[in-house]
């Protein structure tokens, strides 16, 4: 079982900074999940919400700002100063550090809220400009943002993201619309979901865990991913088992 690190090492630090995702790469992990969206000047940068409200010391859009103007927002503001200001990363910067690693990148693109304009094509021209494509999984709860880029890059696995209530079937579902894996979440997956995907060999990877309870729950079932918050803990349970 493969453990991906949700927005870098977020359960222990500021989520999906630089500082999260060398920290993650520290406790072993497979790899690291983490989210795009497009400045107004149409750059790629790393962040969850549409809103900066929430993760940094800034109000308003993402879409609304010039990636200037967003670095001067600490995505670290919600840990009331214990890491200092930490800037919030462009995907660029995060592939200049990650392609000397053996880390694999589960990139979600945030499309669902807000359509942005070519964020598709923009991160794939990223992709390819840091030769990464084997290292690369993209994913989205847009569903058409991942039909779009298993047409534009064919030979780069998608994962479907589907919200707490999950899907009926979805092995079937994966393999009729050429999805490589399935992204649930964790709360109402049950092991009838499970099983369709390994009939059709579409492989899970499942958010966000963290607990030991669902980690062994899905350890059980046979699933080949965990995405979670404590990427430390995941690894060193899933150690302890070999």
């Amino acid at each position: 079982m493969k453990v991906y690190a949700h927005r870098g090492y977020s359960g222990k630090y500021p989520e999906n900074t630089m500082l999260a995702f060398k920290k993650a790469a520290e406790t072993g992990c497979d790899g690291i999940e983490l989210d795009v969206q497009l400045t107004s000047d149409g750059q790629v940068v790393i962040i969850h919400d549409e809103k900066i409200d929430r993760t940094t010391d800034g109000t308003g859009n993402v879409k609304d700002y010039t990636l200037e103007e967003l670095k001067k927002f600490n995505a670290a503001a919600s840990w009331n100063g214990k890491y200092g200001f930490e800037p919030i990363p462009t995907l660029e910067e995060y592939f200049q550090w990650v392609k000397d690693t053996d880390l694999v990148t589960n990139i979600e693109i945030k499309s669902g809220v807000y359509y942005y304009e070519e964020l598709e094509e923009k991160t794939l021209a990223l992709v390819r400009k840091y030769g990464l494509e084997k290292k690369i999984i993209f994913s989205s709860f847009l569903h058409s943002s991942i039909t779009l880029l298993r047409k534009l890059a064919p030979e780069i696995p998608c994962g479907a993201l589907v919200e707490y209530e999950n899907l009926g079937n979805p092995g079937y579902y994966c393999e009729k619309f050429d999805f490589q894996y399935y992204h649930p979440g964790m709360k109402a997956l049950t092991e009838e979901m499970v099983q369709s995907c390994k009939e059709h060999n579409i492989p899970l990877n499942v958010w966000t865990i963290n607990d030991m309870g669902a980690l062994e729950q899905l350890y059980e079932w046979g699933c080949e991913g965990v995405i979670s918050n404590f990427p430390g803990v995941c690894r060193g349970w899933l150690d302890s088992k070999q």
